[in-house]
Parts: structure tokens; C-alpha cells; sequence
């Protein structure tokens, strides 16, 4: 199982959660990696914990201004990225273009859905992963699959017939290990989570309640 804790502008301390998550993974075998704010990926990194960035840009090198580089998030440490995330949403071309971006500098992709019929869509355009994550549970504390199984059902269903190879992760308020085990249960190989940990008063408690039912 994946589990990516996705920062995003929250006002934690990036370097804390990052060293919680790395010292949870070592000790319990379980994957977890963190996206945090471009201009923290280089000192997370050097935490040792798997790091993503949570967008690249759908250009390359040249007259972009504002842009956040593949080449610049690979090279500060990233190993992967979020794509299409609800709070950043990308024309389907641009999707298509980031993938590509993440493609010349091997990163990891992730691209996120609303609901199964997109996620057959971003299945199509060939990431590593697909994440269903339903707008309005997103911070919520209630998970997409107790709220709706039939969302991650139905996007693994989809991903499944577009492309047997691509990853079917869930998100939108997960916050617990049960949440994490019940996202297995119903297909899903991977969940992302971001104010359970990121808002945490003790993120390594957190964490490790998160994966303890994992091990």
C-alpha cells in the first residue's frame, strides 16, 4: 500500500512531517512518501523520505515564467508527481503534456479524477497512477470509501478496462488506518491524504496510527 501525504499550503513544519514519515516507513515497511511545497522538495528530500511535487508544468525549459519546472523538481529531489489534483485542475492537453514533462526526467505520475468516468479518461493518457478523489470530502475526515464505495469500485472498474497496468489510488478524507484498509478492501493499491498528518499536532503519531493496521 501507498500512502502519499500531500502538504499543500498548509502551515506545518515540512521538515517534521518528512522526518516522521521516512522513520515510519524504515520501521514499518510500508510505503510513505511526501509532496511538499516546491520550494521545500530539496530539504525534504534530504530527509530521506520518498518526496513528490505536488504539479509540474506542462512546458519545458524556455520563456515560462511562474512555471514549476520537471527538470527543477527532479534535480531538487522529487521522484515523482501529482497531477490534476482538484485544487489545481489542467485541461486534458495539458495533463497529457505534464506526463510527458515527468516522462523526460523519470518521474512517477499520479494523475487525480473526480469520479470513475474521469478516471477511465486519465487512465488513457498512460501514468503510473490514477487517484479518485471526490471534491467535496476532500478535508472532510470522511473518506470517499465509506461515504461511496462505489467510487473506487467504479474507478478501479474503469482504470482496469482502459489500462490493467495503471495504479488505482483513493483520497478525500482519509484519516485513519481503518480508512486506509477499507481503500484496499475495495481495490485501491495506494491513498493520498493531506490535513490527517499535515495538520497533526504529533505527525508521527499520526503516521503510525495510519499504517499500523499494514503491518
Amino acid at each position: 500500500m501507498f500512502v502519499l501525504v500531500n502538504l499543500k499550503a498548509y502551515p506545518c513544519d515540512p521538515i517534521e512531517v518528512a522526518t516522521a514519515a521516512a522513520d515510519v516507513a524504515d520501521d514499518s515497511g510500508v510505503r510513505v512518501a511526501v509532496a511538499p511545497q516546491a520550494a521545500h522538495i530539496e530539504p525534504v528530500a534530504e530527509t530521506g523520505v520518498e518526496t513528490w511535487a505536488q504539479h509540474i508544468s506542462p512546458n519545458g525549459h524556455g520563456s515560462h515564467t511562474g512555471s514549476t519546472l520537471a527538470e527543477a523538481v527532479a534535480d531538487a529531489g522529487a521522484v515523482g508527481t501529482m497531477l490534476n489534483h482538484s485544487e489545481n485542475r489542467l485541461k486534458l492537453a495539458d495533463i497529457d503534456a505534464s506526463l510527458a514533462a515527468a516522462d523526460r526526467v523519470d518521474l512517477e505520475t499520479i494523475v487525480c479524477a473526480n469520479n470513475p468516468e474521469q478516471i477511465g479518461a486519465a487512465a488513457a493518457l498512460g501514468p503510473d497512477a490514477v487517484a479518485v478523489e471526490p471534491p467535496e470530502l476532500i478535508g472532510t475526515g470522511t473518506p470517499v470509501s465509506k461515504a461511496d464505495p462505489d467510487i473506487v469500485t467504479g474507478a478501479v472498474d474503469a482504470a482496469s478496462r482502459v489500462d490493467g497496468d495503471v495504479d488505482v489510488h483513493c483520497g478525500a478524507g482519509i484519516s485513519t488506518g481503518e480508512d486506509i484498509v477499507s481503500a484496499s478492501d475495495l481495490g485501491a493499491t495506494g491513498v493520498l491524504l493531506a490535513s490527517g498528518v499535515a495538520k497533526a499536532d504529533d505527525p508521527r503519531a499520526a503516521l503510525e496510527d495510519l499504517v499500523e493496521p499494514l503491518n
